[in-house]
């Protein structure tokens, strides 16, 4: 495999040309662009064996530590302290010094780098602790009398250090699995091209190669059921193309001599050359999925806060601990070292980041089963934090606003003939051919129960119709000019049929025996809920622009019924991505709805992705928000949502920060001149642990909230 260039998903403006460790925080380089033989992510690989060791490891840790404080389990009876904590420091020390050593690792070069950050944090909340907790199991006559038992041992929070580790393992885990998650998507859109190619020598002779042998210039075929393999042009012959990958259009594209064709597209019907443009890198789907990986790899806003609230706290803690244990050694009774230590070490652990990281994750957890229950599918924290600020709302068309299905929408018959016998009529030739909107004829004839037979002399015109003998009868259904070849005047429909093209339908002319007798009109119809939706949103003061890959007139003909002003049509995905990035750029903050791969790039572009939960894969990994049901109501209860939680998440954060600062300065040993009080390090971890069980405690209150 290439070599590709590797880059930080916390400061993306790092780029080396192979793996290896971030020189800002020290995490693990990623491949900046996504390709079909990217193997399974190593690091993903390796913090999964360190998690379940750590797993096997810490819970005996946990047993030993509580098991005196648990009914029925009086471990503190079977086995004594003393052996206990040797116990305890034998099976932490390979979860703390093992399990998390990337986490010192990173803490290490947060701190040589100046760029402190939770790993900070999070290597010196362990690490102190599980310092603190060795030396008293090894040497525990280094500490006053009042912190040793009276079988001369001293407390030990090897639990603390061990779970820390564990937890933020799992955190790890989970996270690494969801960037897989997003790559496996983005492999799965480079799948839509072909793996080969059907090249036409200079002897005319047809050769089958690897897509990645294709040069700009040569000559393919396509088939009908291909792939189109590479952007280029027709040069002969004709096809009716579904571009829905590309445009999310459902219907197919006619193409012929000229015409441009995307790779990864499907010819449902004819055949036709083409000539190879872009290849490769340079393919309208590579570059779809560099761009998405790219947009994927920018920063939560949420990572930069916490970032830059450890920024300030990690150097206020360093300090304050510091100055405790100079002010004890100095200052401090007998043994005055011991109590310097205590005093340090007590800070630290008082301070170590349990309530700060679960502050937003125990939410942001809740927030997504609360979400789940009504139907809106969280994938990403920034999602719930920027959605409750979203100004303007881009949808698409297709699948989102419609039921992204062609139907009958209205069958008119002529003369005598009957409406139904002229589908059962239609739907009878319409069985032959391999068109969507034939199959839209032929289910609309079956759901009436219809009797559906068997056209013979069935042909094909592709771009223009179809025709063939039923009954004995010979009939021909497509388009206007499709009739005026076979001298056949339809002008006494022109106007239903025009009526019926600007409400956003395909119009298609049945002919019997030579003479026009009525025309069939199939169209994507729009969702029942959509029209709640839509005036539930404007109610909420959200601008809404209609995005789509569809053509003018039918754009507008569906966003003039919902009462959609803005309308963007003919759009490729390339320019919904710019569209909804330069909305951004002019201060808005932008969701986008979508269901097609081609929403992929819209959707990681905008504040906040929100996918439907029949659409494609990539356009929910791409999103941060999935409506199970591709409701757009739930678009306004997950505004409520994301308000609820937000709202949480500043409480819980106040909460972690408001035990911190009563409790670092008691930890420190302030009040001992005035009171005689020394937190020891046991009510240092107890208020620690307090102040995480009111986070949770706070947290679970979003369950109960109505959105």
């Amino acid at each position: 495999m290439a070599s590709t260039d590797h880059t930080c998903p916390m400061h993306p403006e790092v780029i080396r040309d192979g793996p290896g460790d971030c020189p800002v925080c020290g995490m693990a380089l990623e491949p900046a662009c996504v390709t079909l033989d990217t193997g399974p992510n190593p690091e993903l690989v390796d913090m999964n064996r360190r998690m379940w060791i750590g797993i096997v490891l810490a819970l005996p840790v946990l047993a030993l530590a509580m098991g005196g404080h648990l009914p029925g389990l009086d471990l503190a009876e079977a086995v004594p302290r003393g052996v206990s904590n040797w116990l305890q420091l034998a099976l932490a020390t390979p979860v703390v010094l093992w399990c998390g050593l990337p986490f010192f690792r990173r803490g290490w070069v947060s701190l040589a780098t100046r760029s402190l950050n939770m790993f900070t944090l999070i290597a010196l909340g362990t690490g102190s602790a599980f310092a603190y907790s060795a030396l008293a199991t090894s040497a525990p006559r280094v500490f006053p009398d009042p912190f040793r038992a009276a079988d001369g041992t001293v407390a030990v929070y090897f639990e603390a250090a061990a779970a820390i580790v564990v937890l933020v393992l799992i955190g790890q885990v989970l996270e690494l699995k969801a960037r897989e998650g997003t790559g496996q998507a983005l492999r799965a859109l480079l799948r839509l091209a072909p793996r080969t190619a059907c090249r036409i020598g200079d002897d005319d002779a047809d050769e089958e190669i690897p897509l990645e042998d294709v040069r700009a210039g040569d000559r393919l075929r396509v088939r009908p059921g291909d792939r189109v393999p590479v952007d280029g042009a027709v040069l002969d012959g004709r096809g009716a193309v579904d571009e829905s990958t590309i445009t999310g259009e459902p219907t197919p594209v006619e193409k012929g001599p000229s015409d441009p064709v995307v790779g990864g597209t499907l010819n449902v019907a004819g055949a036709f050359v083409m000539r190879a443009e872009r290849v490769g890198d340079e393919t309208m789907l590579a570059r779809i999925a560099a761009m998405a990986a790219e947009a994927q790899r920018t920063r939560a806003p949420i990572q930069r806060v916490a970032d830059t609230v450890a920024g300030w706290f990690v150097p206020a803690v360093l300090a304050v601990a510091a100055a405790a244990f100079a002010a004890w050694s100095a200052w401090g009774p007998a043994p005055a070292m011991g109590f310097a230590l205590v005093a340090a070490v007590s800070v630290l652990i008082v301070a170590c980041p349990c309530a700060l990281g679960l502050a937003t994750p125990m939410s942001i957890m809740v927030a997504i089963g609360r979400g789940a229950q009504t139907g809106v599918l969280i994938g990403e924290a920034e999602a719930l934090e920027r959605l409750e600020k979203v100004d303007t709302l881009v949808v698409d068309k297709t699948g989102t606003l419609t039921e992204g299905r062609p139907r009958v929408v209205m069958v008119l018959a002529g003369g005598s003939r009957s409406e139904d016998d002229l589908l059962r009529l239609s739907a009878s030739v319409e069985r032959s051919s391999e068109h969507p909107l034939a199959a839209a004829i032929v289910a609309a004839a079956l759901e009436k129960g219809l009797r559906v037979g068997e056209a013979t002399e069935f042909r094909s015109f592709p771009g223009r119709g179809v025709r063939g003998i039923v009954d004995g009868l010979e009939v021909a259904l497509g388009n206007r000019d499709f009739l005026r070849d076979r001298n056949v005047s339809a002008d006494e429909f022109e106007d239903r049929a025009e009526a019926r093209r600007a409400d956003g339908a395909t119009v298609m002319y049945v002919a019997v025996d030579g003479r026009v007798a009525g025309l069939i009109a199939v169209a994507d119809p729009v969702k029942d809920t959509t029209p709640a939706a839509i005036a539930a949103l404007r109610r909420e003061n959200v601008r809404i622009v209609m995005l789509t890959g569809d053509d003018a007139a039918t754009a507008r003909a569906v966003a003039g019924g919902l009462g959609i002003d803005e309308v963007e049509a003919g759009v490729l995905p390339d320019r919904k991505g710019r569209f909804v990035r330069d909305l951004r750029r002019r201060g808005r903050i932008v969701a986008m709805a979508g269901d097609g791969v081609n929403d992929a790039l819209a959707l990681t572009e905008a504040d906040v992705g929100i996918a439907m939960g029949a659409g494609a894969d990539v356009a929910m990994e791409s999103a941060g928000v999935t409506l199970a049901k591709g409701d757009l109501r739930a678009i306004a209860r997950a505004r409520r949502l994301s308000r609820a939680t937000m709202r949480n998440i500043r409480q819980n954060l106040f909460l972690a920060f408001v035990y911190n600062a009563l409790a670092v300065p008691i930890a420190a040993g302030v009040l001992f001149p005035f009171l005689g009080v020394l937190l020891n390090p046991m009510i240092a971890a107890a208020a620690m642990s307090l102040s995480s069980l009111s986070v949770i405690g706070n947290a679970l209150r979003l369950r109960a909230s109505r959105i």
